[in-house]
């Protein structure tokens, strides 16, 4: 009995956790826009509104399933309110992703301090939408894995703390690396236009999409360390030719 709830508790917590990777993903790349004072405390403000958000779908699972009857019918499409979340919320990942990516690729990854600005309440009311639309999708798997609503609670939570963890770090290492934020962007763009599709009715395999994630992922990291290699090259040989130089000075100096 005791294995059964690990095993439980141990797929649950690696499915919030990838799952909160990407939340974390799309809040970090919102803060960019805000002052750096700022990002941090807003980060935290976000994932701390996912966690409440999730937590209080679990103890409304008799509302959540309701959600799962058909409320809008349109020719022989049938649409329940799930349905209508997905659709509409994947449409708002999607297009605020793709202007995202628009706006970092005119810019060339180095707009301004001053044009990164952005309206605090603007950027949260965004947060808070997003995370509506990832919490909604968190915990209809998760209540279809597990019964058990404690586990659930627990598996949030913990994800939660290991999000808020490494929320810094993420965010860090997307702005350090112009590849990355390109592949994050893409990714979300994905993910938006397959919580679209899922929302119409196709079935789609999100397993596929972090195979995709994670190819691309290690091509970027094989880049950014042949790109780190090269540079260690160039240093060595803009170093050797400059102890050339001067050895060559040295001598004419003793001949004269």
């Amino acid at each position: 009995m005791v294995t059964d709830y690990l095993v439980a508790f141990s797929t649950l917590l690696l499915l919030e956790v990838i799952l909160g990777v990407d939340n974390v993903i799309f809040i970090s790349i919102l803060v960019e826009r805000l002052p750096t004072g700022l990002q941090r405390k807003v980060r935290n403000l976000g994932i701390g509104l996912a966690v409440v958000s999730r937590i209080g779908l679990v103890f409304s699972v008799s509302w959540l399933m309701s959600l799962t009857e058909p409320v809008v019918g349109i020719s022989t499409w049938m649409f329940s309110g799930k349905d209508l979340i997905l659709i509409f919320g994947g449409a708002f990942l999607l297009l605020k992703s793709l202007k995202e990516l628009l706006a970092w690729l005119q810019s060339k990854g180095h707009a301004e301090k001053g044009a990164m600005t952005a309206s605090v309440t603007l950027i949260v009311l965004q947060i808070i939408a997003i995370d509506a639309v990832f919490s909604f999708d968190s915990v209809i798997t998760a209540v279809a894995l597990v019964h058990d609503i404690e586990i659930i609670v627990a598996a949030i939570v913990i994800s939660a703390i290991i999000m808020l963890a490494l929320a810094e770090k993420i965010q860090l290492t997307i702005a350090a690396y112009p590849g990355l934020k390109l592949l994050a962007l893409l990714f979300l763009i994905l993910l938006g236009a397959m919580l679209v599709f899922e929302g119409t009715g196709f079935e789609v395999d999100k397993s596929y999409t972090y195979v995709v994630l994670a190819f691309g992922l290690t091509l970027e990291i094989l880049h950014i360390i042949l790109d780190r290699q090269q540079k260690n090259i160039s240093r060595s040989l803009s170093e050797v030719a400059a102890d050339e130089k001067f050895r060559q000075r040295l001598e004419a100096t003793q001949i004269l």
